[in-house]
């Protein structure tokens, strides 16, 4: 852990076991590989231990994907795919997280690796880099899925949901979260449809395209790295025959120097939720894209030289633990210099 919140360039066994005054990297590539000790157990700990910190009934839970380019064959669930993290087809692994975005702070509390069907259905090779039998394929939704449940199951203190349009396109995922009263706002393509007053299946391009230009606001959804995202956003309600207290609505944020670039997000919320609101949720989409630069830059998230599927989750949940403590201390350090101004 000291290792992976040093300075050091590299974070893998080699580097952090030469940190340490060691003369090899074995006693950590045990650490990953075969000591006895359970990664969800850990994983757990760091929920609570945010919980703890930064806990907040207006906390944003938020559902990504990233990858970790990776040289050959033999690392569990490796193959050539499209990761964000290039931005084109690699060789790599994809994991997927959930992160937990609150005012203080933000950091990653849940993590899978996604196995491929060419995987999944070689059981050999999934011995062969210690992946349990019982480990059935499962698409990035399912895991957001499992992820989701094991935070309502441990009443993870939050009051809404967001993720980008690979998750907020599956409708059965919208479904899902609804039944559990998991208020969101979820990106999705512009193909999309949905139900409104006059049509069962109303493209949400053109619903958004029959707006009146008083219908949009210009709002920034918060702070990035080059100061506040402002656009244009603008909402019309759907699914008219809706369930008391709860509304629906098709969110549409545009772009000020393009306005044809817009894009959109289906949005399950409590009933007199305003504009304002809804954006600033659609706003934390990209506090897991921090996480991740921070994860990577500063704790070593990507760093890890192991093949087997339990050590790539004991690494990436060590990472994780970093991370949140990092998070937590500055979080503790800036509410300092606050109080003292």
């Amino acid at each position: 852990m000291r290792g992976l919140v040093s300075s050091l360039e590299r974070k893998n066994a080699w580097t952090v076991a030469e940190q340490a005054g060691h003369e090899r990297p074995d006693r950590l590539q045990r650490l990953l590989n075969t000591c006895d000790w359970d990664a969800d157990e850990v994983r757990d700990d760091i929920r609570e231990f945010v919980i703890e910190h930064l806990g907040d009934p207006q906390a944003v839970l938020v559902v990504d994907d990233t990858g970790f380019l990776k040289k050959g064959i033999r690392s569990a669930g490796v193959q050539r795919q499209y990761t964000g993290t290039a931005g084109r087809v690699e060789n790599s692994q994809v994991g997927t997280f959930l992160a937990y975005a609150t005012d203080a702070g933000h950091m990653l509390i849940d993590r899978e690796l996604y196995l491929p069907a060419s995987w999944t259905e070689d059981r050999e090779r999934c011995r062969a880099a210690a992946v349990p039998d019982e480990v059935a394929f499962a698409t990035k939704n399912e895991h957001a899925k499992a992820m989701i449940e094991r935070a309502l199951a441990a009443r993870v203190p939050f009051a809404w949901l967001t993720a980008d349009e690979a998750y907020g396109q599956v409708k059965g995922l919208r479904y899902w979260l609804e039944q559990r009263g998991v208020f969101h706002v979820l990106a999705t393509r512009r193909t999309d449809t949905v139900v409104t007053a006059s049509r069962m299946d109303h493209p949400v391009d053109e619903l958004v395209a029959g707006l009146p230009r008083q219908a949009w606001k210009r709002r920034s959804c918060g702070r990035g790295a080059h100061g506040e995202r402002v656009y244009d956003w603008a909402r019309a309600p759907i699914r008219p025959w809706r369930e008391e207290g709860v509304e629906h609505w098709v969110l549409a944020r545009r772009s000020l120097t393009d306005p044809t670039e817009i894009a959109y997000c289906v949005c399950f919320a409590p009933e007199g939720t305003t504009l304002n609101t809804l954006l600033a949720v659609a706003g934390r989409r990209w506090t897991i894209e921090e996480c991740f630069q921070t994860a990577k830059n500063e704790c070593g998230l990507d760093h890890y030289q192991v093949r087997k599927y339990h050590a790539w989750y004991r690494h990436i949940t060590l990472a994780m633990a970093a991370h949140a403590y990092l998070t937590t201390i500055r979080a503790r350090e800036l509410k300092k210099g606050i109080a003292t101004r």
